[in-house]
């Protein structure tokens, strides 16, 4: 074996493995950006469709998409299981195995699958879209795959997507776009009058995750694509045009949401980056490093306003796929027309139109861009239309609601609250036991009695002792300044809670990728105290001095009578409950 097919192999393989990590980043980046009630359902679609379209691909779409010359459609050796793949032996290059050229070629499958679940998430329901995703790769990607990869028409023509901004964005973007208008937005997106309103993710940071996975994966997706490791400069190259677009990128689309939303929003400087990565996707190896990032800069302006039309024109996209992957693919491949410059790479041989190429070259991405439009649209349109009326695509109001997590899967991905396993002297099933705590002695009688004898409801408390609450709700950063102030009087025993509310003010105006959060709890401290021997009055006068500045969000304080404290370990109760055998003159309330 040539040491150019092990290298060139091995290459592929890992550009391959890179790519295929890109799943784990769409599914974080997706998750994250919708709420946490469905994150169950998300993560599941982004699991799921990988081993839906690995199978559609392999069964059938590998033979449609690379089977022959016919300009419409592969119609030779169509079936790759059980038989000899030499008819394949020079398919895209012939220094890498077939089941290598294979296994590339479908993580592209698979990832132009996975961009339709960002744009229906969080009303599509489960086996709607499996089925979904199986047609979009058995039939709809490897149609579009064969007329640009596989030597079909629009590639006789010279139509030219190194990467796949049509080919994989582009189509992916085209079926998100039919199915999110086909089944209309969430719950909750838009107010009487058709105003969009803000439904924000519940984890940015996990968004964030999935987008530094992403950028990651796109270092095996666009270098990957040479397939070829035979030119070092080739590939180097791909890889800084490719980060080149990313950062410009992220600079315009921070500075644009800074200027036309007011912040710099966190979700559009997200988009922006992914917008410049799949706005170079097509064009990587064609044009210049000062080309790309002229490129990912006007990506990262458009996907912003692209992100506000969809939400206006009441395209309900959680995480603007049809912004990031359609608009800006649909940008990259006219790019291609534009910036392509002959000789940058071994790969690129034609000029675009900013360098001496006219218009021919650009006419043909313009047609790409049309044929593979309607092809997609309509087709994707059709297959949604099928599903809406024989097994219907949307989750009921109910279950929407209440989340897809509980309506589609049983079960949540954050549990409120957990059962805490009883602690006993006993072993699991790997062998371990776990201690004991030791109980309190106290005498018990010989016999069993009744638990209404036992414990009889008979209020025992010290008469004339008055036992007041005190509770205190107050901004986080004046806890510290609080209790010094209480210590200084005596008050030793108190309970914190961390709270969300809001008074007056109504909390802080937020935006999450441009649109306004309505209302937006604010994070609070809750501060229980019982008091008996010192006077309520010097307890408040001490809270007031201390949280007072004038301004709002200094607090307020509740006062309640408590009728009884009881003390569970020595059953004392009122006043004497309150005292240990330190005599602290106040004790914790528990909330």
């Amino acid at each position: 074996m040539s040491t150019i097919i092990i290298i060139d192999t091995l290459w592929v393989l890992f550009a391959a493995v890179l790519v295929f990590f890109m799943n784990l980043g769409f599914a974080a980046v997706e998750s994250g950006f919708a709420r946490s009630k469905n994150t169950v359902n998300i993560l599941s679609k982004n699991f799921i469709v990988f081993a839906v379209s690995s199978i559609g691909f392999m069964l059938l779409g590998w033979g449609l998409m690379f089977g022959g010359a016919n300009p419409i459609i592969g119609t030779e050796h169509l079936f790759i299981l059980g038989k000899s793949n030499d008819f394949y032996n020079d398919t895209l290059t012939s220094y890498v195995p077939f089941w290598g050229k294979f296994f590339f070629q479908l993580v592209f499958c698979g990832t132009a699958a996975t961009i339709v679940s960002g744009a229906v998430a969080e009303r599509v329901k489960y086996l709607s879209f499996i089925v979904f995703s199986f047609v979009l790769t058995i039939f709809i990607y490897p149609i579009v795959g064969h007329w640009i990869w596989g030597g079909g028409w629009l590639a006789n023509l010279g139509f030219m997507d190194f990467a796949g901004d049509t080919v994989v964005h582009s189509v992916g973007g085209w079926a998100a776009l039919a199915g999110a208008m086909i089944l209309g937005p969430r719950h909750g997106k838009y107010d009487k009058d058709g105003k969009p309103q803000a439904i924000p993710g519940h984890n940015m940071s996990l968004a964030v995750i999935g987008l530094f996975i992403l950028w990651l994966g796109w270092f095996g997706f666009n270098p990957g694509s040479t397939m070829s490791f035979q030119n070092p400069a080739n590939v180097m190259h791909i890889l800084v045009t490719t980060n080149t677009a990313a950062v410009a990128a992220v600079l315009t689309a921070t500075a644009t949401s800074w200027i036309f939303i007011g912040k710099p929003d966190l979700g559009m400087t997200i988009n922006g980056c992914l917008a410049g990565l799949v706005g170079i996707t097509g064009s990587c190896a064609y044009v210049s490093v000062g080309s790309s990032m002229i490129i990912g800069a006007i990506a990262g302006v458009i996907v912003v306003f692209a992100v506000l039309f969809f939400d206006r024109t009441k395209v309900d996209d959680p995480v603007g796929a049809t912004s990031v992957h359609l608009v800006c693919g649909v940008f990259g491949t006219i790019c291609i027309g534009l910036f392509a410059q002959e000789g940058v790479t071994s790969l690129s041989t034609v000029n675009g139109l900013f360098f001496g190429g006219g218009f021919a070259l650009l006419g043909v991405e313009i047609l790409g861009i049309l044929a593979v439009g309607v092809f997609v649209f309509i087709s994707s349109a059709l297959i949604w239309l099928i599903l809406q009326k024989t097994m219907g695509i949307r989750v009921t109001l109910e279950e929407e609601i209440m989340g897809l997590d509980i309506g589609e899967h049983g079960h949540t991905a954050y549990p409120d609250f957990a059962i805490v396993a009883p602690i006993m002297d006993s072993a699991n099933e790997y062998g371990d036991t776990f201690p004991t705590l030791s109980p309190v002695e106290i005498n018990r009688p010989s016999s069993a009695v009744s638990p209404d004898v036992a414990v009889p409801v008979v209020n025992k408390a010290r008469s004339g002792a008055k036992m007041t609450k005190v509770t205190i709700i107050t901004n986080q950063e004046k806890l510290a300044k609080l209790q010094s102030s209480l210590d200084k009087i005596g008050i030793t025993g108190l309970t914190v809670a961390n709270v969300l509310g809001y008074g007056m003010q109504k909390g802080h105006t937020e935006y999450f990728r441009g649109a306004p959060v309505k209302t937006r709890l604010l994070p609070k401290v809750q501060v229980d105290i019982v008091v008996c021997k010192i006077p309520t009055e010097a307890v408040v006068d001490t809270v007031k001095k201390a949280l007072y500045t004038g301004n709002m969000g200094d607090g307020k304080i509740f006062i309640y009578d408590v009728e009884n404290v009881i003390k569970i370990r020595t059953g004392e109760e009122g006043y004497d409950a309150l005292q240990d055998e330190e005599d602290e003159l106040s004790a914790v309330s528990v909330q």
